[in-house]
């Protein structure tokens, strides 16, 4: 069973925001969820759409699969390394802020 995958690391979103999107076109054809992510007002969408042509890029390409048959069989995130920020706040304190990172893995397969 032959399987296009493809990576995108260190995005700079949560990746609490992103498993919310991921649920959305986990199992469902690529071309539907490509109409998912286009119509779906989240930030993740944007990054995720791209990486969803990634792997449909990758499994024509090399893979030599049919593209009307590629459905997202699975789809991940994984948190990245955090950026730790310092906001200013009263009376001299500092207050930290953590700026999430995620890496994300998707994997496209042939539908029989």
């Amino acid at each position: 069973m032959a399987e296009a995958r493809a990576y995108l690391k260190y995005v700079r979103i949560s990746p609490r925001k992103v498993k919310i999107v991921l649920d959305l076109i986990r199992n469902k054809p690529a071309d539907y969820a490509m109409g998912i992510l286009q119509h779906t007002p989240k930030a993740a969408c944007e990054p995720l759409e791209k990486l969803l042509k990634s792997a449909m890029a990758n499994a024509e390409n090399n893979h030599n699969m049919d593209v009307s048959k590629l459905y997202v069989a699975e789809c991940s995130v994984s948190q990245g390394p955090i950026l730790k920020r310092i906001r200013p706040r009263a009376q001299g304190r500092a207050f930290r802020i953590d700026k999430k990172t995620s890496h994300i893995t998707l994997v496209l397969k042939e539908a029989e």
